[in-house]
């Protein structure tokens, strides 16, 4: 973060610890830092959004150093150009991460385009991640904190909104981040990470969905076709989920756990085994759509590098090829469990993120009996 020379940068100030230690680093720096904290949401419920505290925290941060803070409201473009996108793809009986899409559609588009209007020659986030000028373009690197890295949520960010934007913490650790916020009396330094989706904060996702997406309740079945309970609507589940099933001891059979191997739309019937690997839930192949490389052209197909099917999984050898109809064919040279459509692969060359696309339909080497045709999603195009 050198040859500031006073540089104008728009930090995104969320009220977290990171965005805060991201803007104290800037200013330390000798850039021009100012604030802008984003609305991204907006309803008549309270109690669920910690929207007003956040902004509070966001304020006191820039208060103690002495920056600007601008407040802007995103959510109208929230809402068409991610959130309804997250409904559709539920109802699809698919999986969505909302979080690549806010990244790429709002904190590195309508976000980068309205710092600009405010003289902002670079924008900042506090993402654990890098980014470098490389032969072909900006590289986005992975964060220095393994357990931290965020490169995943950023794969479908546009190489030139990278190229104008700066990840301060992204060389720092999550302790190295808290300490510094410590140190320099910053208020959010003992504060909690946020998890889960945004927009839905603390409430019960269930309850939240199925204010805009009637729930159909239906039979949960065993592979061989067993009725073994009721579900409340297959959007409210995903592929390799243990928890929350309501199945509970049975007087015949074993007391094993049961796991979510599929979903049947036709029929409305949840399908689940009592095995965490069994061999509907395992693939080496997954067919993805939209793929998204962060330099403009490509690399050469077939590639070979390792990819991510979900954030916390470790990178995963992998053989990428090009189909004739768009989409992309990755082959794990391991079996992997639960691959889920409606989520994303990324795919990396060491700590370098290449880019990445969403997962449409996964190969799997076997299928319910009482659905020979159904793979473990269906292959919708949203």
């Amino acid at each position: 973060m050198s040859h500031a020379h006073g540089k104008r940068v728009i930090v995104g100030i969320s009220g977290g610890v990171d965005s805060s230690v991201a803007a104290f680093l800037l200013k330390r720096d000798g850039y021009d830092v100012h604030g802008l904290f984003m609305v991204n949401w907006e309803e008549d419920e309270e109690g669920y959004c910690t929207a007003a505290a956040d902004l509070r925290d966001a304020a006191a941060v820039c208060a103690r150093l002495d920056i600007p803070l601008h407040r802007a409201n995103f959510a109208p473009e929230y809402r068409d150009r991610v959130f309804e996108y997250f409904l559709r793809e539920y109802r699809a009986g698919r999986t969505p991460n909302p979080d690549v899409l806010c990244n790429r559609e709002i904190k590195f588009g309508v976000f980068l385009n309205y710092a600009r209007r405010l003289g902002a020659d670079l924008i900042a986030t506090g993402h654990y991640a890098r980014v470098r000028p490389g032969p072909d373009g900006t590289m986005l690197l992975k964060g220095c904190d393994a357990n931290k890295d965020q490169s995943y949520f950023l794969h479908a960010v546009d190489g030139d909104a990278l190229s104008r934007t700066l990840f301060p913490i992204g060389e720092l650790v999550k302790s190295e981040v808290r300490e510094i916020a410590r140190d320099h009396g910053l208020r959010t330094h003992d504060k909690r990470d946020s998890t889960g989706i945004c927009f839905i904060g603390e409430r019960n996702f269930a309850e939240f969905l199925s204010r805009y997406l009637p729930a159909r309740p239906g039979n949960i079945e065993s592979i061989d076709g067993t009725i073994v309970g009721r579900h409340n609507g297959l959007m409210f589940y995903t592929l390799g989920q243990r928890k929350g099933l309501g199945i509970g001891g049975r007087s015949s059979g074993a007391e094993a756990p049961w796991f979510v191997a599929a979903k049947d739309l036709s029929r409305n019937v949840l399908v689940v085994v009592q095995q965490s690997d069994h061999p509907i839930m395992m693939s080496h192949v997954l067919l993805a759509t939209d793929p998204h490389w962060i330099n403009a052209d490509p690399p050469p197909l077939p590639l070979r590098c390792r990819a991510k099917a979900r954030y916390r999984q470790s990178d995963q050898a992998c053989v990428v090829k090009d189909c004739s109809d768009g989409r992309l064919e990755v082959v794990f040279d391991r079996q992997q469990r639960a691959l889920t459509p409606g989520q994303y692969v990324v795919f990396y060359d060491g700590d370098r993120c290449l880019g990445g696309a969403t997962i449409d339909q996964v190969v799997s080497r076997a299928t319910p009996h009482t659905a020979p045709s159904l793979s473990q999603e269906p292959a919708i195009s949203p």
